[in-house]
This record gives structure tokens, sequence and C-alpha cells, in this order.
């Protein structure tokens, strides 16, 4: 059984109107908040009097809550954002490497078994279009030299002449008309139609086991349809060399290098290391750190950099393959993979080239504050260079692995993949149309690559400044070219040609180190104290309110709601419960009588003051203490004898 004033306080509690964090509805929970909170912009809504002031203190908190939910976003917005420091010092800088590749990446003298029936279709092709036709002067290209066996896959892929834009070509290795069908595709950006349609010309290519999925590359210019037509094959020849091969078609350093220069004091190819490029062959890096040892510079100018002079061989080109003559050169980091073919800078025969660098180092910040890497390996992508992570080796290595899964082989102008092979027509007849088909998806950025590889956080940068003079001079131009000849090991009476020759000079302009980095514009403490300054601002409000506007907005409003669909819950099985057994339950106990409050948990003793406050029980009204009796207000008393005042009172 219960004790008696367990009973009193259970009996209260039910009766007892519950105010605070476990009101029984939303509406008492606000009001004990807004009494209560220290923000007073709440407390002016509930206790003024009169609509108009109740709703001016309503609009002003109103506003206020939003400047601060303004305030604070503009604060968090910024809180990610980064400023951006310059840094310039001066000191004693690294030497970069400089890799330097002639334009022709092998010699054609020693490519001609390999090229000859290219050569040959090449230069059908040229004579059944243009009418043009080589001289016997130059008998080591002559036509009569070359193999005169044909290729079937030659008569797969030939050049074509499009009459009209309605699909029909003329083969302009047979000189047979034929219909083409398939996509057409515009490999010339520019492409100028200058109103006859003869000038278009181009090749077909078709899936080898589909044979009515064809695409059409088309050009306005027939220099460059003859050279995309020429590489195409090119790379099919070159695919099924061995490396060790190409090496020894390519320049080696003493036929590339005549003279060279660093800081002043003479060098020579011990200082180059071989770098073996697809598409420009033999090339040599100076500088390169493969030893372990990193030369720098102390002083600036052009007499303290590196001064080479270039043997070009320019009688020795190839004349379908390249245009130019000279050479390239890139500037980089001992860690980077030198992309000549895409950022290389070519360099004039004849000519003294002067590049002067400015170095700068620079760092960005990682997520949040920009989307970079540090060191590429967050990046899903296998780095097939064997060099520092850059955007560069990420998108390349992308393809590479694309044109893999999709074509079964890898593209020659690439690293190869770990259990790849290079593309060729006998072992992949069908990689050509492959390539193209993922080379259009690639720079339309459907691939996916573009999304995937991200800029590098830390890269170091060499800009440079090119000024070009005439070499030699002409008053000087006998002695040093007969000079030249002479270190070569020819004959004196055969000196070089001009157009053979370059000179390359590469140097710090200054020795200042830029170095540009990123830093958070505000940390964490900032943050907090830039959100407590708008909160007691605005509104009169520290960390503590916060985490009771959370408590009572988020928490206790949650409870209440969920405790009221759990008694509604609770009603309707008790319902179908006294449905179901056709028995209503009676109150026989004086104690069921009253509003029954569940929320009361509170185990403390009621106060007169609470007690007062108790609402009268709205079903069964309890019954009224009757009026007092005043005849049982005397008082008996113990006392014999009774003061006079009281009897005078008694007596009125």
């Amino acid at each position: 059984a219960m004790a008696p004033g367990k009973k009193i306080t259970a009996r209260i509690k039910r009766t007892l109107p519950v105010k605070g964090p476990q009101a029984p509805t939303l509406s008492e929970l606000m009001r004990w908040y807004c009494l209560n909170t220290n923000t007073h912009g709440c407390r002016r809504i509930v206790v003024s009097r009169g609509r108009l002031r109740r709703f001016i203190w309503i609009l002003l908190t109103l506003s206020a809550v939003g400047l601060i939910l303004w305030q604070c976003a503009e604060l968090l917005m910024n809180y990610y954002s980064a400023s951006v420091s310059v840094t310039v010092q001066f000191q004693k800088l690294p030497f970069p490497a400089v890799t330097i590749c002639n334009i022709n990446p092998y010699k054609y003298s020693s490519m001609k078994d390999y090229l000859s029936e290219l050569d040959k279709e090449t230069k059908k092709a040229l004579e059944t279009f243009y009418g043009f036709s080589e001289g016997k002067s130059k008998v080591r290209r002559s036509v009569d030299e070359w193999n005169s066996t044909g290729s079937d896959f030659f008569k797969q892929i030939p050049l074509l002449k499009f009459e009209d834009l309605s699909k029909t070509a003329t083969d302009l290795r047979s000189g047979q008309k034929r219909k083409i069908e398939g996509s057409v595709f515009h490999k010339d950006s520019s492409i100028v139609n200058s109103g006859d349609s003869n000038d278009i010309i181009g090749f077909q290519l078709c899936d080898a086991n589909n044979s009515s999925e064809c695409a059409l590359y088309t050009f306005s210019s027939g220099v460059n349809a003859i050279q995309e037509w020429y590489k195409l094959h090119y790379m099919n020849i070159m695919a099924q060399i061995p490396l060790e091969t190409k090496e020894k078609l390519s320049y080696s350093a003493d036929d590339l290098l005549l003279t060279c220069f660093f800081d002043g004091l003479s060098c020579d190819k011990r200082h180059f290391t071989l770098f073996h490029h697809p598409l420009h062959g033999n090339c040599y890096t100076f500088n390169s750190g493969e030893n372990g040892t990193i030369l720098s510079t102390s002083t600036g100018g052009s007499e303290y950099g590196l001064q080479v002079v270039l043997y070009i061989d320019e009688a020795d080109y190839n004349p379908f393959l390249v245009t130019s003559t000279g050479a390239k050169i890139i500037v980089h980091d001992q860690n980077e993979y030198p992309f000549i073919e895409d950022i290389g800078t070519e360099i004039e025969t004849a000519a003294a080239t002067s590049i002067g660098m400015h170095f700068t180092r620079s760092r960005k910040l990682s997520k949040p504050y920009s989307d970079c890497t540090e060191t590429g390996a967050d990046i899903p992508v296998e780095n097939l260079y064997n060099k520092s992570y850059s955007l560069q080796i990420c998108l390349h290595s992308c393809f590479q692995k694309a044109m893999v899964d999709s074509c079964g082989c890898a593209q020659y102008a690439q690293p190869l993949p770990a259990g790849a092979e290079y593309c060729n027509y006998k072992k992949n007849p069908n990689w050509m149309y492959c390539y193209y088909r993922l080379h259009e998806k690639f720079v339309k950025e459907q691939l996916g690559c573009q999304q995937i590889c991200k800029d590098a956080c830390s890269f170091k940068e060499w800009a440079l400044t090119t000024s070009i003079a005439q070499w030699p001079s002409t008053v000087s131009e006998d002695w040093m070219l007969r000079v030249l000849s002479w270190d070569k090991g020819q004959k004196i009476n055969k000196k070089l040609n001009k157009t053979d020759l370059a000179n390359l000079m590469v140097f710090y302009k200054d020795l200042n180190e830029r170095f540009i980095s990123e830093n958070p514009a505000n940390t964490l403490v900032i943050l907090l104290s830039n959100f407590g300054g708008q909160l007691g601002l605005w509104m009169s409000c520290s960390v503590v309110c916060v985490i009771e506007i959370i408590e009572v907005f988020f928490i206790d409003s949650l409870f209440i709601v969920m405790r009221r669909q759990w008694q509604k819950a609770k009603k309707w099985w008790n319902d179908q419960k006294r449905d179901r057994s056709g028995k209503t339950q009676q109150g026989s106990d004086l104690e069921r009588q009253g509003h029954d409050n569940p929320v009361c948990i509170d185990e403390d003793l009621p106060t007169f003051n609470t007690a007062l406050r108790l609402p009268l029980p709205q079903d069964n009204p309890l019954p009224r203490t009757p009026p007092p009796n005043y005849s049982t207000l005397r008082l008996e008393t113990a006392f014999t004898e009774q003061l006079p005042d009281t009897l005078e009172v008694g007596q009125h």
C-alpha cells in the first residue's frame, strides 16, 4: 500500500498543471520559455500589454533573428575563404631541369626501311591530288628506292577527296569514286569552304566488328589532312619497333650537342640524361638530378646560366612528319614529367634564343578551402609516369586507362600500363576507330577524367621570357661555322650550314624567389568570437542561451509532440479493448477524479501556493465545503477565567 504522504503527492500531481520544459502543450512550453529566457525580446512579447506593442516586439525580435542568421551565414562563408600572400626573398636558387629535343624525332635516313611503304602511299596521294612529283635531285628520297609492294591496310584507310557534301568521295590512291557512310567529324576547328567543295579531303574509319559503324574525318586544309593521315599510320609502324631500336634510330647526345657551358664553366654530354619520348625520340635533360646532385646558381644573368649550341641537321628531317625546323625545350622541376608536346618552347635555327626565368613556388589550401590534392594518393587514377603528381599526368593516365579498357591496347604517345601493349593494326585492327571515338568523348568531357582529376596543391613554376637574335652574325659566320665543323669532327673543307645550328641560353633574370601561399582568412577562434558578438549585439544572447534554444525548440518540443501522439495511441488502444470487452470502466476511487497529468514525475511535495492553483475537475466535481458554522469558532479554552475584553467581544 502507498504511504499517505505519497498518496497526497500523487493526487496533487495528477491535478496540478505542469509548466516549464515538461509542459503538456507546445503553447505552454513557448510561454514558459519566453517568461524565463535571457533573451529580452521574447519576454517582452509575453508581458507587453496591448496588441500594437506586442506586434512591435514580435517584429523587432524576428528582425534580430533574421540579422543574426544573415551575419552568421556571411561569417561561415568567410571562414572557408582564403587570403593570398606573396613573399619575395633573394637567395641562391636551384637550377631547374632543362629537357631538349630535336623537333624531328628520328633520323629519316635511319627510318627509310620502316617508312618506305608509307612514304610511297603518301607520294601517290600527293601526285593524284596536287600533281606533286619529287625531282630526281634528291636521290635519297626518290620514289624508286621505296618498296613497291602495296599494303592492304593502306587500301582500307586511304585518303579521300570529297567532291560535294553528299558523301561522295574519290580514292586518292586508286582514283575511283565511292559513296561514304558515317558520321562526319571536322578535325580542323577553323574549317573554311571557299566555295569549292573539292578542297575538302580526309579519311574514313570504320568499326572492324561492324562495317556499318563508320566515322568520317574531314579537313579544310590538304596539309592538315595528309599530316594527320600520315601520323595515324606512322604510330602503327612505330608501335611495333622495340624501344632499344628506336633509341638507336634517334639522335645521340653527340649528334645533338655541340657546345655546353653552365655558370661560366664548360659542360658536356655527361651532364645530360637520356629521356626517350614516343613522339620526339631521344631527348636530353640537363640537371635531371638522377645522380642525387642538383646544380644551383648564385648569380643571375645570361652569363651564369646554361648555354648550348645544338646541331639540328635539317637535311635528315622527315618531310611528311614535321614541317618546321629547330628544337623544343621545356623547363621543369626534377620530379616533374616533361610534357614537351604540350607546353614545350620551340627554338629557331640560325638564331640565338635567350630564355630568362622567374621562379615561383605556389601552395594552395586543400579541403575545405579548395578542391586540390596534396600527393594525388586520393585520386582513383594510376600514375603511369613515375613522377610527382600533376593534373596533366592524371588526365593522360586516365585516358590511357580508358583506352586499354575500351580498345584492348594502349595509345602510342603515352606510357604503357602494366600488362598492356601498344596498339597496332596487325594485332588490333579496330584500334584507330576506337581511339578517335574515345578521344572525341575525352575532349567533350564525357569520360569523367576531368571530373576525377584535380589540381596539385603545391607546384613550382618558371615564368619564361624569350628573346631572339640573329646568330651567327654575318661577319663571324665563316670562322664560327668552320670551328664548329672541326669540333664536330668533320673535314675542315666541309663547314656546317647555319640553318643546321641553334644557339640556346637559359638563365635566371634575377634570384628573387616568389612564394605564393593561401592562408585561412579566419580561424575557428575568430569564427566563434564573431558568432558570439552577433548574438550579443542583436539578441543579448550567449552560448548558454543558444543551448537553451536548442533544448526547448528541438528536444522538449519533440518530446511533447511524441508524448501527445503516444497518449492518443494509448487512448485509442484502451477504447478498442473496452469496446471488445463490453465493459465500461467505472471510477470508484476518489483519487481518479480530476484530470490525470502523467507528465508529473517530480517527487517534491506541493506547496501552499501551488495547491491554490489546482483546477477544478470538469467531469465529476468534488463536493463543495459547506459554509462554516460560526458557533464552531468558539474557543474552548482550558483557562478557568476569561479576560474581560473577550467577554465584551462575545457579548457584541
